[in-house]
């Protein structure tokens, strides 16, 4: 068994995006269809009555709208930032909140591309990453969870090291993964339980979860999970959701088996 069967095992939602009644540049446009050009949700223009002009909807399967999104607040958090702001930091946790939109896409199969093959694709889940992590911040209880394939990285990208330090010192339990490539005591230096080794699940994973106080009962705040497993060939496969089946199911594999 590995983290692997998670993501062959999903089936992904479907959704599609609108750029309704756009008045701004034809660029944004392009770079909002850049961003999931090679991806299962398919990115439309349309004029629609009723709706804000540079506005971005979400549909379901059906065709529905399930969310909406001022374009201005997509190209902020996705289009006009890059991974950098998150690993130096100069995007902070308290800053961080996806649109609407964007974490609606939840349930989708994602299939990206890391660098140098690809300098946006990995954007979205790292962007998720940074709201999960969020997420448990402002709980201050719960668990949390993250992998990083070389613990090293935690203190390498600053941006994330600062994360890891508020987390650690805040009241979250929060437990750190990945091959230990480096002759640092992490637990020390970050207040956070650290779990090391070698296998694929260690080196060639992705995942960032929250789970909040007694998850399993009616009520409670919704889990929140991101997974992704790296192929040979660099390209990651996987997919966020906050439904508590899958969530926390993840959550207890790498609980009992990391």
């Amino acid at each position: 068994m590995s983290l692997r069967r998670f993501v062959d095992g999903y089936e992904g939602a479907e959704r599609a995006l609108v750029l309704a009644n756009r008045s701004q540049p034809e660029q944004l446009r392009s770079m909002l269809a850049g961003v999931f050009e090679r991806q299962s949700v398919r990115v439309d223009e349309a004029v629609v009555e009723g709706v804000p002009d540079d506005t971005v909807l979400l549909l379901d399967g059906t065709g529905s709208v399930v969310a909406r999104s001022p374009l201005d607040a997509v190209s902020a958090s996705l289009l006009f930032t890059n991974s950098d702001a998150f690993i130096t930091g100069s995007t902070g946790l308290d800053e961080i909140e996806l649109p609407d939109v964007i974490s609606g896409l939840e349930g989708v199969n994602f299939r990206l591309r890391g660098f140098p093959r690809s300098h946006k694709e990995k954007l979205l889940l790292i962007a998720v990453s940074r709201q999960i992590e969020r997420t448990a911040w402002a709980h201050d209880d719960g668990t949390h969870r993250a992998s990083f394939q070389r613990l090293s990285r935690i203190v390498d990208e600053q941006g994330t090291q600062r994360v890891y330090r508020r987390l650690g010192e805040s009241d979250v339990d929060t437990h750190v993964y990945g091959v230990d490539d480096g002759d640092v005591d992490w637990s020390a230096e970050l207040e956070v339980t650290v779990h090391t080794g070698e296998s694929p699940d260690y080196r060639d994973s992705w995942f960032v979860i929250y789970r909040p106080p007694e998850a399993e009962q009616p009520g409670t705040p919704d889990p929140f999970a991101l997974l992704a497993v790296q192929d040979d060939d660099g390209v990651w496969d996987g997919f966020f959701t906050s439904g508590p089946e899958e969530a926390l199911a993840v959550d207890d594999y790498v609980r009992r088996s990391l």
